[in-house]
């Protein structure tokens, strides 16, 4: 069986984008069979998180990757574009086997 690498999906609030962001992680996880299990939450979230990548939003992942309690993050700037959520979830996925 192939690793199954967790991923945190969050915002900085909590409020809402971020589950949009789950829910369409989730869809194009399930439609290019990535290996890849989300969860929600927000950054105060990544405390606590001990998976393998952070997905967020475009500005806040330069923040995100400076900061060494998190593994990886990923970042897009249009939560309901499905094509960049697959070229980001794609690209990060095929660096992992590499």
């Amino acid at each position: 069986m192939a690793k199954k690498y967790r991923a945190l999906v969050c915002c900085r609030a909590g409020m809402g984008s971020s589950m949009i962001l789950k829910i369409k992680c989730d869809q194009v996880i399930a439609e290019e069979g990535l290996p890849i299990v989300t969860e929600h939450g927000n950054l105060d979230s990544i405390l606590g998180f001990t998976g393998d990548l952070v997905i967020t939003m475009c500005d806040l992942t330069d923040e995100l990757n400076a900061d060494p309690r998190v593994p990886a993050a990923v970042g897009v700037k249009n939560l309901v574009d499905k094509e960049e959520i697959r070229r980001v979830l794609k690209e990060w996925a095929e660096a992992q086997t590499e």
